[in-house]
């Protein structure tokens, strides 16, 4: 039952990072317009999308799970703070929180 949740746990963790990048590749240029609205360079989406999609997928089959989950989890808080420090927006706190939550799935992972 055990490597049951884990699998099902790294599942539910691995595909808001899989479809997120699969978002930014589609709508490309939306992304890069977002992300230059809150001073982040244009030329990080690359990286961005590499590291989403990449990270994702190790934790989903299980590679360098530790690993892939640390630099996600710093992902995660990086994202919250950049993107979602607008405290008197009700649906940037809420995002906020989720990133964090994220974050500490993911440490949570990368500790066992």
């Amino acid at each position: 039952m055990r490597s049951l949740l884990q699998v099902l746990g790294r599942i539910l963790l691995s595909q808001i990072f899989i479809i997120s990048a699969i978002m930014k590749i589609l709508n490309y240029s939306g992304m890069a317009g977002y992300m230059t609205a809150y001073g982040v360079p244009a030329w990080l989406l690359p990286l961005v999308i590499a590291l989403e999609l990449g990270g994702g997928l190790m934790i989903l089959v299980g590679w360098k799970t530790r690993f892939a989950a640390f630099v996600l989890a710093l992902f995660s808080i990086a994202a919250a703070i950049i993107f979602h420090h607008d405290f008197s927006n009700e649906t940037q706190v809420i995002l906020l929180m989720s990133d964090l939550a994220f974050a500490g799935g993911l440490l949570v992972l990368a500790g066992s």
